[in-house]
């Protein structure tokens, strides 16, 4: 998307928790309705001090090449100067978009196709 020292900051609800991740490539996907991001980057600043969320994020991502994040979860995608610490956060004052899927079978009434 740019040159190779952008990194941007990814904020998305996923399973009910709000994940913040950093990544060096973000954008529209083929797959309608996604966004493609590339390239994780983690915090290696400090090796002394371990972080369980940014733990729990490197072995959920290890390796994975790209990632597809529904438009519908992304709450914000920010460029940043430099990485920070990823991390997973609760996700309880959140609200999920509403979402309506098309030809659900509640949207039939039962009667003769027109």
């Amino acid at each position: 998307m740019g040159k190779p020292t952008e990194i941007y900051k990814i904020t998305f609800l996923n399973k009910g928790k709000v994940y913040e991740i950093f990544v060096r490539q973000v954008y529209q996907s083929d797959l309608y309705g996604f966004i493609e991001v590339e390239e994780f980057v983690f915090d290696e600043r400090s090796q002394v001090v371990v972080d369980p969320s940014e733990e729990k994020l490197k072995a959920e991502f290890n390796g994975v090449k790209r990632s597809f994040i529904p438009m519908q979860a992304i709450m914000r995608i920010d460029e940043v100067e430099k990485g920070g610490a990823s991390k997973i956060s609760s996700g309880d004052n959140i609200t999920p978009f509403p979402l309506q899927l098309l030809g659900s079978k509640s949207d039939t009434t039962g009667g003769d196709p027109v």
